[in-house]
């Protein structure tokens, strides 16, 4: 079975055709190993925007605490300041310290 020219041109267009298509397919931008490579970061990303998500409820709690009441005051002042009320008396235990190994 002879081919004639213009088919054989047809059939060597379209091959090379098919050949630049899988090759886009796999190896270009937007292959399948460039959108799992995508999917993968996606995924990453939505983990870290959850995590911040939370972070972020949890500052807004405290700084509607901060703002409501004083209950949230007072104990950041008790915890980061070292304050206490009036009437109320402070005692500071100390450990000892606790001996070194002296092998001289």
């Amino acid at each position: 079975m002879k081919l004639s020219p213009a088919r054989q041109v047809m059939l060597a267009v379209l091959a090379l055709l098919l050949v630049v298509l899988q090759v886009r397919l796999w190896f270009g931008e937007g292959s399948l190993r460039h959108v799992a490579t995508l999917k993968k970061e996606v995924q990453a990303l939505s983990e870290q925007n959850h995590t911040l998500s939370e972070r972020n409820r949890l500052m807004a709690a405290d700084v509607r605490d901060l703002k409501e009441g004083s209950d949230a005051v007072e104990e950041l002042a008790r915890k980061d300041l070292g304050m206490i009320r009036d009437g109320e008396t402070f005692f500071l235990i100390l450990e000892p310290d606790t001996p070194r190994d002296d092998k001289r």
